[in-house]
């Protein structure tokens, strides 16, 4: 444990990363938090109308379970998994699309005086980010890295979310979220992209992400992954739910933000500590 980094898997101290891609919500964001208390409860209440539905205990584990574990991928892909359970229960369900709709609707009812606060300068952009966001992504840059984000989120929210809070600049490789033709855009595919472009392997690759695709993904190529446990709603210390899942997916590394950002940059690429 260096501060509060902590190493999960040790690796070679690196100096020849070229490109570095970002998660956006729990990573980046925090506009966001929150979500899967709107996800959650309205699945749930979309199943308990089935006719087979188990009761709304049950349901509770059932949904976080899969939302849970399809966290990182669009959020398309959640609304899938809702239609195949309605569907498993007896019931007829909506379109995925239907679902993601209602959602979203959901959602912006609880985000939106965020939104507008960062828009109007009531709130400054740092109020609404991981703790050390920008500065983190300024020393990246600083060292000569190509900065990526990708989200599942709807790429129309994320850029104009990524512009209230400030970061739009530091992502010159480009931001990427999710499409209306939800086949065209994956994280891996953002990934398979980077290293075509840079022309390298994944050892080449940092990732950074609080869910368990960002962080298989980045593994998956030989990258290394820094999983951020980021307590989303006390905003300090390390979520250990999401630690685990972070770790279980393949993390070299857990922070819970980016307050100790000396020592993380001290590992990743060797640097002393400054004191």
């Amino acid at each position: 444990m260096i501060n509060s980094t902590e190493v999960i898997r040790p690796f070679p101290t690196r100096k020849a990363y070229q490109a570095v891609i970002f998660d956006f919500d729990g990573t980046i964001s925090l506009i966001r938090e929150g979500w899967q208390q709107v996800m959650i409860p309205y699945f749930v209440e979309e199943l308990l109308q089935t006719p087979d539905s188990e009761n709304e205990e049950m349901l509770q584990g059932i949904v976080k379970d899969f939302v849970t574990r399809l966290t990182g991928k669009q959020t398309i892909y959640q609304c899938i998994e809702l239609e195949d359970q309605v569907r498993q229960r007896g019931g007829s369900p909506r379109t995925p699309l239907e679902y993601k709709h209602e959602y979203s609707r959901r959602l912006w009812s609880r985000i939106q005086n965020r939104v507008s606060a960062v828009e109007s300068g009531e709130t400054a952009p740092t109020d609404w980010v991981v703790k050390g966001s920008h500065a983190l992504l300024r020393a990246l840059r600083d060292r000569g890295l190509t900065l990526y984000l990708a989200s599942g989120t709807d790429e129309p929210n994320v850029l104009h979310e990524a512009h209230c809070l400030g970061v739009t600049e530091f992502f010159n490789g480009g931001i990427f979220g999710a499409q209306e033709e939800y086949q065209t855009f994956s994280k891996a595919m953002v990934i398979q992209r980077i290293l075509r472009v840079h022309g390298i392997q994944g050892d080449g690759l940092l990732g950074f992400g609080d869910g368990y695709v960002e962080i298989e993904n980045v593994k998956d190529v030989g990258g290394i992954a820094i999983g951020v446990a980021s307590d989303e709603e006390s905003r300090t210390g390390v979520d250990d739910w999401k630690r685990t899942r972070l770790i279980s997916a393949g993390a070299d590394v857990i922070v819970p933000d980016y307050g100790e950002l000396d020592s993380l940059l001290a590992l990743l690429f060797g640097e002393e500590v400054n004191n």
